[in-house]
C-alpha cells in the first residue's frame, strides 16, 4: 500500500508531501491544476521515463520519493527474490533528478531504473488516461486471461515454452542437415582433411606451454651465457672472491687483540664461504649450457604447427581437441547420413507432437479460465450500467507454433439487445472502453497481491447513472485494495474515504500546484464547485451536502 509520496521541484510542484490512506483516495481540481502531475511523479518514482524538461527549476535537483507498506507474505517473498530489504514493514523507492541524469534508489541503495520498476510492480498498478486503448490490441486480451488464471496457466505456459525451445533446436538442426549428395560429399572431404590435420599433430595438453618455455630459454641462451660469464668474472679470481680472501686474512689475526672482533671475523668468513658456493654452482650451470641448433629448429617448427592449428580451430590445445571431437561426430553423422537423418527426423517429429500436445493442454486450461473470466467481467459490466451485455473470449489457432502456444484469442462483446457478439475492438466506444477496463481491473485485482490501484480519469466519456455505477464499483474495489483515483465527476468524488484537492495558484509571479487533504466541509465545497462551476449557490451547496450523505449511505449498503 502506498503510504506517502514526496515530490520536489517537478513541473508545477515546488514541494509537496502527500499521505495516502487505505480505501478510496480521490484527487480533484480544476482542469490544468496539475492532477496528472502527481501520477506522473509517482510513475517516475516507479522507474518511468524522465525528461529533463520535468524540472521546475533546472538549477536545482528534483526528487520523488514513494513509501510502500509491505502487507503480504507473497510481497515479502518477491522482495526477497530481488534481494530487497524490508525496514519496519516498508520499502522506499526514490528518484533524484538533475539536468544530466536520474538516480534511482531502493531503501537508499542505488539501483538501475528497471529494478525500481520491478519492485514497484509488486505494490501498485497504474491505469492511465489512455490505457483503455490497449484493449484494442487483442494480444493484451490473452495476457489478461493468463494473469487471471496464472496459478493453473503459468505451469502449462512454462511447459510449452520449454517444448518450443527444444522443438526449435531440432527443427533448425534438421533443416541444416538436409543436404544433397554433392554437398554431403564435399563436407565429408573437408572434414576428413581437418581431422587428419589435427590428428596428425598428436597434440598433448599443455605441451605448447612447455615448448614456449624451452624455446624462450634456448633463444636467449647466448644472452644468458654472456651475463653469467660476466657475473662469474666479477665474483671469482681477481674479483670479489680475491678481495674477500684478503679481508679475511686481515681481520683474522686481530681477534687475539680484541675478542669483540670474533663475530665480525666469523661473519666475513661465512660470506666468503657463500660466495665460494655461489661461484661453484654458477660454474656448474655454465658448463651445462649448450645450444643445439637442430633441436632449436625442431622446437620452432613444432610451435609454428601448434600456432597454425590455434589460428584455425581454437585459442588453446583444449579448444583444438574439442573441435576435433565435434568434427569427428559430424563426420560420423554424414558417413551414416541416411540413418542419422532418419533419427533426427524422428526426434523432430516426436518433439513436434509433444509441443502440439502441450499447446493443446494450455489451450484447454485457458478456455476453462476464459469462461470464468468472461462471467466475472460480464457481472462487473452489469454493475457498471451495461444494461444488457454479453462478454466472452473467442479462440482460434495460429498458423505456426510460438513459445506462448497456438492460441489466437480476443474479447467479444455485445452491449445492446439484439446485437450480435463481435470483437471488442470493433464495437466499444471510448466511454465503454473505460468501463470495460475498470471491470477487468477489478476482476484481475481479486487474483493478485497488488495493494494499490490507481485510476487516472476513469470517468472519461461517462455521466449520470453510469457515473454513479462507476463510483459504486470503485467503492467495492476499495474495500479490498487501496484505490487512488483522479476524477472530474462529483458522483465519484462524493464516495471518497479521503478527498484531496489540487489547486493551481500564482506565488511571486510563478505558477505552482499544491495538494491538500480536505475535511468533510471542505470536501462538500469542492463537490459544490464540481456541480455548480464558478457560481456556487445555496442550492448547489445543499446538493453537495446531500451527495455526501447519500454517498455515505450507499457505501454502508455496499460494504
Amino acid at each position: 500500500m502506498l503510504l506517502y509520496l514526496h515530490v520536489k521541484n517537478l513541473a508545477l510542484i515546488e514541494e509537496e508531501e502527500i499521505g495516502f490512506q487505505p480505501g478510496l483516495n480521490i484527487l480533484t481540481g480544476e482542469t490544468g491544476a496539475g492532477k496528472s502531475i502527481i501520477l506522473g511523479a509517482l510513475s517516475i518514482a516507479l522507474g518511468g521515463k524522465v525528461s529533463r524538461d520535468v524540472l521546475r527549476d533546472p538549477a536545482c535537483d528534483g526528487l520523488v520519493e514513494a513509501v510502500f507498506q509491505v502487507t503480504s507474505e507473497e510481497q515479502k517473498r518477491k522482495l526477497a527474490e530481488m534481494e530487497v530489504e524490508i525496514y519496519d514493514d516498508s520499502v522506499i523507492l526514490s528518484r533524484k533528478i538533475s539536468e544530466s541524469r536520474a538516480i534511482a534508489k531502493v531503501n537508499g541503495e542505488t539501483v538501475p531504473a528497471q529494478k525500481l520498476k520491478q519492485v514497484g510492480d509488486i505494490f501498485i498498478d497504474i491505469y492511465g488516461q489512455h490505457d483503455h486503448q490497449s484493449l484494442l490490441n487483442k494480444k493484451k486480451h490473452l495476457e489478461m486471461l493468463d494473469d487471471f488464471g496464472r496459478l493453473e496457466i503459468a505451469p502449462k505456459k512454462e511447459q510449452v515454452k520449454e517444448s518450443y525451445r527444444r522443438y526449435t533446436e531440432l527443427r533448425e538442426e534438421y533443416e541444416k542437415s538436409r543436404l544433397d549428395e554433392g554437398e554431403r560429399l564435399r563436407e565429408i572431404g573437408y572434414l576428413e582433411h581437418e581431422i587428419q590435420e589435427i590428428s596428425s599433430a598428436n597434440l598433448k595438453i599443455s605441451e605448447d606451454e612447455e615448448l614456449e618455455k624451452s624455446y624462450r630459454l634456448m633463444k636467449n641462451s647466448q644472452k644468458i651465457a654472456e651475463g653469467l660469464n660476466e657475473a662469474y668474472t666479477r665474483t671469482s679470481g681477481d674479483g670479489a672472491a680475491d678481495l674477500l680472501g684478503r679481508a679475511v686474512r686481515e681481520i683474522g689475526p686481530l681477534v687475539e687483540y680484541d675478542e669483540k672482533l670474533q663475530d665480525l671475523s666469523a661473519m666475513i668468513q661465512d660470506v666468503e664461504g657463500l660466495l665460494s658456493d655461489f661461484n661453484r654452482e654458477l660454474s656448474d650451470y655454465m658448463d651445462s649450457l649448450e645450444f643445439d641448433h637442430e633441436a632449436f629448429q625442431e622446437m620452432e617448427q613444432r610451435l609454428d604447427l601448434i600456432n597454425n592449428l590455434k589460428s584455425k580451430y581454437g585459442n588453446t590445445i583444449e579448444d583444438i581437441l574439442e573441435a576435433l571431437n565435434e568434427k569427428q561426430q559430424r563426420l560420423d553423422k554424414l558417413q551414416e547420413y541416411d540413418s542419422y537423418l532418419e533419427r533426427l527426423e524422428s526426434d523432430y517429429k516426436a518433439m513436434e507432437a509433444q509441443l502440439r500436445s502441450d499447446c493443446k493442454d494450455l489451450t484447454a486450461v485457458r478456455k476453462e479460465k476464459a469462461v470464468l473470466l468472461s462471467e466475472a467481467v460480464r457481472n462487473a459490466l452489469l454493475d457498471l450500467n451495461f444494461l444488457d451485455v454479453k462478454f466472452e473470449m473467442s479462440f482460434s489457432e495460429l498458423s505456426d507454433f510460438t513459445a506462448n502456444g497456438l492460441d489466437d484469442s480476443e474479447f467479444m462483446i455485445s452491449t445492446n439487445v439484439g446485437e450480435p457478439i463481435r470483437p471488442l475492438r470493433e464495437v466499444a466506444s471510448g466511454g465503454e472502453l473505460s468501463r470495460i477496463m475498470l471491470a477487468l481491473k477489478t476482476v484481475l485485482a481479486k487474483n493478485d497481491e497488488i495493494d494499490t490501484l490507481i485510476f487516472d480519469e476513469i470517468d472519461a466519456g461517462i455521466s449520470g447513472r453510469t457515473a454513479q455505477a462507476v463510483s459504486e464499483k470503485l467503492v467495492v474495489v476499495a474495500s479490498g485494495h487501496q484505490v487512488i483515483c483522479i476524477t472530474h465527476l462529483p458522483q465519484i468524488a462524493a464516495m471518497a474515504d479521503q478527498h484531496f484537492m489540487i489547486e493551481k495558484s500564482i506565488v511571486d509571479g510563478s505558477t505552482i500546484s499544491a495538494i491538500q487533504p480536505l475535511t468533510t466541509e471542505e470536501s462538500q465545497k469542492e463537490l459544490a464547485r464540481m456541480l455548480g462551476g464558478t457560481e456556487i449557490t445555496d442550492a448547489v451547496m445543499q446538493n453537495a451536502r446531500e451527495m455526501k450523505v447519500l454517498a455515505a449511505e450507499k457505501k454502508r449498503s455496499l460494504l
